[in-house]
């Protein structure tokens, strides 16, 4: 039996409101393509499968045009909701789908063994736990009053006994069955670009990676966009995002995880790269510089690259205020599109500042840099992190 391990579609995805949808139809039509020519029998989605908890009518159309590809091979579907999904989304079509042998968890259900899918096939038996993105109240109480502190370790506390449940369940019912955990959270440990959003609350509440206790075969984990093992020896894997959606997976190779389960145990996980179809590069220097480089960019792939660039000057003026306005609004070569642009003046003062810098689209801004920012410009507070660790209870609540 193989399975083929995915995550982190964000179907809806906008860089700097520059639409991705084009890179996923290119993976998507690849990894169907992959399917049939490796006769891979089942097909895991580890969370995120939309950018957006109410994703837009072409977002739903991708989504949707998607399985009714996947549907009609012959391969078990097990779809999972991640941080970035409504689960009353992913779930509202999920009777219909189960006559086409695919399952979706949009989110934690009461019942542990709701969320356990088996699948037989080719004389291999599998037994998936298809766990979702947890939420605070899935997995504690609130309590009024309660310390930063206190939440926060009371999370990874109720991760850990929540997994622990999972695995307790797995020994009891499916104790022979070659075992497949799939989650969608942070574990430390996991190197992370900067497209992943408020990972549980400033990456405090990262796991470690025992809380697995060794008994799953394997770990599919989905939120970390940049492809990475977390422990060999216990087979916790991200597969990662398939096409690049910041910056900073700009050197990525992105890639698919396939593992082969031959007489009732896994006997290998291969990485499989995707086809890279579209550039990101990042040019940095004078202003000068940067057009130099951006008339001299010459490589060409299926999708025009995208260019964030840096303008470092050494003082302000109107002048080169307005040509850097100027640049950012041309397009000075035909392979290339500018869709992140900075201008930073040597001379200013710079500190928490630099996420502010002239020419930065405010959607680049998180509500927490801003929120710091704003404690930066009062001066003489006192209790600063406790301000910050408030702040944090607010995004988490409002889900920003």
């Amino acid at each position: 039996m193989k399975i083929l391990h995915t995550s982190d579609w964000h179907i809806g995805k906008q860089l700097h409101k520059y639409d991705l949808s084009p890179d996923l139809e290119l993976f998507f039509e690849w990894m169907i393509e992959y399917i049939k020519a490796e006769n891979i029998d089942v097909l895991l989605v580890s969370g995120d499968i939309f950018d957006q908890a109410n994703p837009s009518q072409a977002a739903y159309k991708q989504y949707y045009d998607l399985l009714k590809k996947l549907i009609n091979l012959d391969c078990k579907i097990i779809l999972t909701g991640g941080n970035h999904d409504s689960p009353a989304v992913l779930n509202a079509p999920a009777e219909l789908l189960k006559a086409f042998d695919v399952s979706v968890i949009g989110g934690a259900t009461e019942m542990i063994a709701e969320m356990f899918v088996e699948v037989e096939k080719n004389n291999e038996k599998l037994v998936v736990a298809a766990i979702p993105f947890l939420k605070d109240r899935d997995i504690r109480k609130s309590v009024a009053g309660e310390s930063y502190a206190t939440k926060i370790e009371q999370i990874k506390s109720g991760l850990r006994t929540y997994f622990s449940t999972v695995n307790k369940y797995y020994d009891e019912y499916h104790p022979d069955q070659v075992f497949i955990l799939m989650g969608h959270l942070y574990v430390q440990g996991s190197e992370v670009s900067e497209s992943e959003r408020d990972i549980q609350i400033g990456n405090q509440a990262g796991v470690e990676a025992s809380m697995f206790e060794e008994v799953p075969d394997y770990v599919a984990l989905g939120h970390i966009h940049k492809p990475q093992v977390i422990s060999h020896e216990q087979n916790i894997h991200y597969c990662g995002s398939p096409v690049s959606l910041s910056f900073s997976e700009k050197e990525d190779c992105k890639q698919i995880n396939v593992i082969t389960i031959s007489d009732n145990k896994i006997t290998n996980v291969e990485i499989v790269p995707i086809p890279k179809h579209r550039n990101l590069v990042t040019f940095e220097g004078s202003l000068q510089e940067v057009e130099e480089k951006l008339n001299a960019y010459s490589e060409e792939t299926t999708l025009i690259s995208l260019a964030e660039i840096i303008v470092n000057e050494e003082s302000e003026s109107l002048e080169r205020r307005q040509a850097f306005e100027a640049l950012t609004n041309s397009q000075p070569n035909a392979n290339i599109a500018i869709v992140k642009s900075r201008l930073v003046f040597k001379n200013l003062v710079r500190g928490a500042s630099d996420a502010f810098a002239v020419g930065t689209d405010v959607a680049d801004v998180t509500p927490m840099q801003m929120f710091e920012k704003k404690l930066e410009l009062q001066s003489g507070l006192e209790n600063t992190e406790e301000l910050k660790n408030a702040f944090r209870e607010i995004l988490q609540e409002l889900n920003l």
